[in-house]
This record gives structure tokens, C-alpha cells and sequence, in this order.
């Protein structure tokens, strides 16, 4: 389904963002890992290496626009293109306001919004050189319900949709879509290690009966990067298995 495009995934290293990678690969495209640090990159690659999976990897300071650029352009040096790029990187929280800092708040809307800004605007030119492409972010169930607790990670996720769906008019013209996926709880491997008591009550939030796992987030970005989705722009996807809290 993507045969000869070079897609770039932040926060490629693990979970929903190690599995889009894998399927990508799958897909014949050809891959780009971004990560947090050369450990997380390199382990990542020799897990994709079992299932015959080659990546390229980097791992830049997404809050560094020099940085992301340079290495954007070092991309394009060698593949010439970018004709998909998956804002994925980020991180949660669940404390109460009176409990969170200034620098734990900040530190969330860096991650989620400002690193998705930076790799974004780095990218978009040669994107337009190109005549088109396709930008995916990742946002959340939250972004819709808001959450009871962790104030900072909804207030991101409003923040990627506002984003994607006001990017999305802006770029339709030189025929870039952006959409962004919602997943809802998924079994990665922070969701994996909490105990039985904790997971159970999660799956009777579900409808369907039970967590996602990160193939599911996968399969939406595919269809999203995909000429299947070629006249979708500026959509929220919700993969939460109708979950509603």
C-alpha cells in the first residue's frame, strides 16, 4: 500500500510507534525511526531486524528547531523525499494540578505540541516541493472526554487536534493531508504491567469488550497514509473501541 514512500515516525522506538513502523515496512515503504536517545533507536532497530525489518533511525532533541532541521535535511539528502510523516512522540500524566509543576506541565506541551510543530514545519517545504503528502498526528480518547485527573496531557491532545484540523485547510491546497488518530486504552507496555485489578476495570469501560492493541492504532494510520484516505483531511479518528470515559 505504500510502495517506494519514505515515512518518518517520531517516537518510533516502542509501542503504537515501533508497531506503525513494522507495518509501514511491511508495506513496502521505506521507514525513518525517530527517537529519544541512540540506545532506544538501536534496540529498536534489532527488534524490527528479527522480522527482516531494516529502519533508519535518528534521534534528535525534538525542541531543538536547528536540530530537527538538519536532520530533516539530512533525510532528504539521502531519500530525496518525505511523502508521510507521523507526529507520535510524546508523554502522558495523571497528576492532580495542586500536584503538578510548572516544569511537568511544560514539559508535556514541549513534547506533544511543540516537538510535533517543529518536525512538521521542518518538513512541510519539501513536502510542497514534492506536490503533496501526508502528515498524521497522534492525539487521544482525552482530546475529546478531557481526563479526571493530569490536566496537561488533555490539554495537549486539544491542542493536536486544533492543529491537525486548522493544518489541514492550510495545506489542502498544495495537496498535503493531515489527519490525526485517537486511541483510546491500548496495550502497550506501560498498560501491560499494571496489575489485573487495574486492567479489569479498564475492559468494562470498553464496549467491545476489550483493550486495543498497538496493530489496531497501526492499521488506522495506514489506511490514513494510504490513496484509500485520499480525499479525508482534518479528521480526528477515534480508535477507542467506542470507550466513552
Amino acid at each position: 500500500m505504500l510502495e517506494g514512500k519514505v515515512v518518518v515516525i517520531t517516537g518510533g522506538t516502542r509501542g503504537i510507534g515501533l508497531e506503525t513502523a513494522k507495518l509501514f515496512a511491511k508495506n513496502r515503504a521505506k521507514v525513518i525511526i525517530f527517537g529519544s536517545k541512540k540506545e532506544s533507536v538501536d534496540k529498536a532497530q534489532a527488534i524490527l531486524a528479527k522480522d527482516n525489518i531494516t529502519v533508519t533511525g535518528y534521534f534528535p532533541n525534538l525542541n531543538n528547531p536547528e536540530e530537527i532541521k538538519k536532520t530533516i535535511t539530512e533525510i532528504i539528502t539521502k531519500f530525496k523525499k518525505i511523502d508521510i510523516l507521523i507526529n507520535n512522540a510524546g508523554i502522558s500524566a495523571n497528576k492532580k494540578i495542586e500536584e503538578t509543576s510548572y516544569e511537568e506541565f511544560t514539559n508535556i506541551i514541549n513534547l506533544n505540541v511543540i516537538a510535533m510543530f517543529n518536525v512538521t514545519k521542518a518538513t512541510v517545504p519539501y513536502m510542497k516541493e514534492n506536490k503533496g503528502g501526508v502528515i498524521l498526528n497522534t492525539s487521544s480518547m482525552v482530546s475529546i472526554y478531557g481526563q479526571p485527573s493530569g490536566v496537561g496531557y488533555p490539554t495537549s491532545k486539544f491542542a493536536v487536534n486544533g492543529f491537525t484540523k486548522s493544518l489541514a485547510r492550510e495545506l489542502a491546497p498544495s495537496n498535503i493531508r493531515v489527519n490525526a488518530v485517537a486511541p483510546g486504552v491500548i496495550n502497550t507496555d506501560m498498560v501491560a504491567s499494571l496489575p489485573k485489578e487495574v486492567i479489569e476495570p479498564l475492559v468494562k469501560t470498553v464496549p467491545l469488550g476489550r483493550i486495543g492493541s498497538p496493530s489496531d492504532v497501526a492499521n488506522a494510520f495506514l489506511f490514513l497514509a494510504s490513496d484509500m484516505a485520499s480525499y479525508i483531511t482534518g479528521e480526528i479518528l477515534s480508535v477507542d473501541g467506542a470507550a466513552r470515559s
